[in-house]
């Protein structure tokens, strides 16, 4: 008997107590004698396994045992898979004459094994505590005093350089970087979504700016999808609430996202708008305190990553972190005045063929 044949017993045992399993086979991707040329489903999201099996008043029945496989239609992450599963426990049972899902788990990452998840809730992560200063409240401490001095400057250089040297490693795979650009303006985490999350007539973000900044990004989005030979490894929401700064003034990176890969423009946007966003509140800090990060980091970043072609990306990425920064579901005090110049700047972007740094100086006459 083979290794997953006496798991798929015990799984049957624990699932539905004092019943046998009988048989295991593959479950064709289609019938053979159902199929036609025009018609036949050549394959699925997984690798079904068919089991029959004697129940406790010996009628017999079959079971299917699912797996997943990775794919190019949203299911390349392991999570998207493990998300898929979930998804089926959850809802199955609400559909009128849905077949009954049994089980929910996962196959033992040796293989040896399958762990059931069927009274299981919400997930948890356990993670180790980063000691030191969110790069937040620097930036908050630079724009209300108006004051960037010499650390505040090495940190934005710092940061620029951690990032050069995280996406000189390039990642394989053509899809994943169509993934991301599709994330980017299609996922309830990107463009769509954080659109979606804006409450009715906000001010200075009525529903017909907010079109026309989602139509510009579709746009982008089609520049984009052929450059997968972008795709590097990303942090993914490298902004300043993620980011701590140690006692020896080095970053420490929170929650990266996204499954560390895409364009580098995603993790240096996210970033850099966060010092024009920073500043728009307190616009006296710009040319005293905040455009001098702004510089330095975008020079440093150009500079050591020698990407020519990161500017020629970036207008989408701004957008959306433009969007989240002006989004009141994640920043209920921004005020209008505030949230009509950051988007300003992300319109000006989408409009270019690439972005301009110093376009930012617009904001503060």
């Amino acid at each position: 008997m083979s290794a997953l044949h006496a798991e798929l017993r015990r799984l049957v045992a624990q699932s539905l107590p004092a019943a046998e399993l009988l048989e295991v086979r593959a479950l064709g991707a289609d019938d053979a004698a159902l199929r036609d040329a025009g018609t036949t489903k050549g394959g699925g999201y997984g690798e079904p396994l068919r089991m029959r099996v004697r129940e406790p008043d010996g009628r017999e029945s079959t079971l299917v045992f699912h797996t997943a496989k990775a794919d190019v239609f949203g299911h390349d992450r392991r999570a998207d898979r493990a998300a898929e599963m979930l998804l089926a426990w959850d809802t199955f049972a609400d559909i009128p004459r849905h077949v009954a899902a049994v089980d929910v788990g996962a196959v033992a990452r040796d293989g040896s094994g399958l762990v059931s998840l069927r009274d299981a809730g919400e997930f948890y992560l356990v993670t180790r505590y980063a000691e030191g200063r969110l790069y937040a409240d620097e930036l908050r401490r630079v724009a209300r005093d108006a004051v960037a001095t010499a650390d505040d400057v090495a940190h934005a250089a710092g940061l620029a350089r951690y990032l050069a040297s995280l996406h000189a490693e390039r990642v394989a795979g053509p899809a994943r970087y169509t993934r991301a650009v599709r994330d980017l303006v299609g996922s309830g985490e990107g463009i769509f979504g954080i659109i979606d999350g804006y409450p009715p007539e906000v001010p200075m973000a009525p529903p017909s700016r907010l079109e026309a900044l989602e139509r510009a990004a579709v746009a982008w989005r089609w520049r984009l999808k052929g450059r997968a030979e972008r795709l590097r490894r990303t942090h993914g929401d490298f902004h300043p609430f993620n980011v701590v700064i140690d006692a020896a003034g080095e970053p420490v990176l929170l929650d990266a996202s996204r499954g560390g890969a895409g364009d580098p423009a995603d993790d240096v946007c996210c970033l850099a708008i966060n010092y024009v966003f920073f500043a728009v509140e307190h616009p006296g800090a710009w040319r005293a305190a905040m455009a001098p990060l702004w510089r330095r980091f975008w020079e440093t970043y150009l500079a050591a990553a020698g990407d020519d072609g990161l500017l020629a990306a970036a207008p989408p990425f701004l957008a959306w972190r433009g969007l989240v920064v002006c989004n009141p579901a994640w920043y209920p005090m921004v005020s209008p005045a505030a949230r009509d110049r950051v988007l300003g700047l992300v319109e000006r972007a989408l409009a270019s063929e690439r972005f301009d740094p110093a376009s930012a100086e617009a904001l503060f006459p």
